[in-house]
Parts: C-alpha cells; sequence; structure tokens
C-alpha cells in the first residue's frame, strides 16, 4: 500500500506539478508585452524592458532603399500608453526560441492591427535575458511589410 501511495503521489506531481519550463518563461515575458500594448499599460510594459534595451525596425523608404530606425523605449512606452486601449493588437506565434544560460534568442512572425483592422506583418526577432528578477527583453528589431503576410 506505502509504494502505491509513493507511485500515485509521483505521478500526480508530474502531471500537475510540472514547473514552467525557461522556454515558458521567455514566452511569458514577451506575451507580457503584447498585452500591455493592447491594454495601453505603461507600467507593465516598462516591466518587461531591461534598463538599456534596444528597440530597431527594418523598412524601405519611398525609393526602396533599406533604413535601420531607432526608437526608444521611453518613446515607444509613452506612444503606447496614449493609444486608446484595445487599438494595439500584436498577434505573434513563436517560431524558434534559443536559450542559453541567461540569453534567449526568439524568433517570431506576426501580425499588427490597429483598431481591429490589419496593419502590417513581418518577423520580430527578441534577445532576452534573464536578471535576478526575471526574464527582460534586452533587443527587438523587427520587419514590417504589408503584402504576403498569410
Amino acid at each position: 500500500m506505502k509504494r502505491f501511495l509513493i507511485l500515485l503521489t509521483a505521478t500526480l506531481v508530474s502531471l500537475y506539478g510540472k514547473s514552467q519550463t525557461a522556454e515558458d518563461s521567455v514566452k511569458a515575458v514577451i506575451n507580457k508585452m503584447f498585452i500591455a500594448m493592447k491594454g495601453s499599460d505603461a507600467e507593465t510594459l516598462r516591466m518587461c524592458f531591461s534598463d538599456n534595451t534596444v528597440f530597431q525596425t527594418i523598412t524601405y523608404d519611398k525609393t526602396g532603399n533599406l533604413v535601420v530606425s531607432h526608437e526608444s523605449v521611453n518613446d515607444f512606452i509613452e506612444s503606447v500608453s496614449k493609444l486608446p486601449e484595445g487599438s494595439a493588437d500584436e498577434r505573434v506565434s513563436f517560431e524558434t526560441i534559443k536559450i542559453e544560460g541567461p540569453l534567449a534568442m526568439v524568433w517570431a512572425p506576426y501580425t499588427f492591427y490597429y483598431n481591429g483592422q490589419f496593419s502590417h506583418c513581418g518577423m520580430d526577432s527578441f534577445q532576452v535575458v534573464r536578471f535576478n528578477d526575471g526574464w527582460k527583453i534586452q533587443y527587438i528589431i523587427d520587419t514590417r511589410r504589408k503584402q504576403g503576410c498569410q
């Protein structure tokens, strides 16, 4: 009977007591950022980023030249916090996640909707670092396009 109870307890712990994996934790901070964006929640957004996060976007200008633009984290947070709640809806899927100790790399295709209407799509590339208080986004670079989004 004792052996049965130990086996039953071990089975239940393995089925219901699984702890969150590092990959799940990395996804969680990125999902938290997108939920905060949709909610225009500056305080929660700020918690997702390291003290010196870098934001960059790859686009093309009107003449077809490649442009890599930079935005400060504070400017991003301020602009998102001024949006009507629910207007910024970025939907991401996690294609690749690689983790080495405190560093994670995430490759994630996304589609962005503004006020319920399709705006653009592209690829998000995140570098995420695990600090003492958890994973934080250190670097984001993305592409943006309007065609080929399906």
